[in-house]
């Protein structure tokens, strides 16, 4: 059964516009390149409601596969480049993990 994880990073105020910068010249290239990509469903930013937030959206085969991708990417020095770059801007990370419901469509 699919494992979806759903990542939202809440910024401090006034930092969205450094984090789409360093996303954009560094984390996103960081994740092609490494082919750690291929697991993400969508990145998102939010309009209204909870503001100054990045989410987004993976999906994994199993709970191993989800585990084995995140130490993979982890371990990735372009990658935690930019993560070193990121940390300082989020104020609070949660990490949610979805199960498939039995009904509707599914990514």
């Amino acid at each position: 059964m699919p494992v979806f994880e759903l990542r939202t990073y809440t910024l401090y105020v006034g930092k969205m516009g450094e984090a789409i910068k360093h996303y954009s010249e560094s984390g996103w290239p960081a994740l092609q390149n490494g082919g750690f990509d291929k697991k993400l469903v969508g990145y998102f930013t939010s309009d209204v409601g909870t503001i100054n937030q990045l989410v987004h959206l993976w999906k994994f085969d199993s709970d191993e596969d989800r585990r084995n991708h995140w130490s993979t990417l982890f371990a990735d020095e372009p990658f935690m480049a930019f993560a070193a770059k990121l940390r300082p801007l989020v104020m609070q990370q949660e990490v949610k993990l979805l199960l498939e419901a039995p009904w509707g469509p599914h990514p």
